[in-house]
């Protein structure tokens, strides 16, 4: 079984919380194929993030951790996922566009669980 990257989205976000237990189905997580990342890491050292809570600002994704991305970066991670040539044929990509797209529009940060 491939390794995959969870992503969901976070409907009360708590600035002082810790994020690092494991809950995808509270997020209603959608997964991918982790090695999808590699072809995306240049791009994505580029945008905001945060390391398992709010106090670690970063960027790009904790590959082994978690990462909330904050609403003004999803714009430049949704373009990243939906100029990818596989994403018109992969539903899994089309699924994390689908979060994105509904992320973006509510102004919600994302969690995303690495392997």
């Amino acid at each position: 079984m491939p390794c995959v990257a969870e992503f969901g989205i976070i409907d009360d976000f708590e600035k002082d919380k810790d994020y690092s237990d494991y809950e995808p189905e509270k997020y209603n997580c959608v997964a991918i194929d982790d090695d999808i990342l590699n072809d995306w890491w240049s791009e994505l050292t580029l945008i905001r993030t945060y390391f398992h809570s709010h106090s670690r600002p970063d960027f790009a994704l904790a590959r082994w951790g978690v990462t909330l991305i904050p609403p003004e970066s999803l714009e430049a991670f949704y373009s990243i996922v939906a100029k990818d040539r596989r994403s018109a044929a992969s539903m899994e990509l089309t699924d994390l566009m689908t979060l994105l797209r509904k992320a973006i529009a509510a102004q919600k940060y994302v969690i995303h669980y690495g392997v």
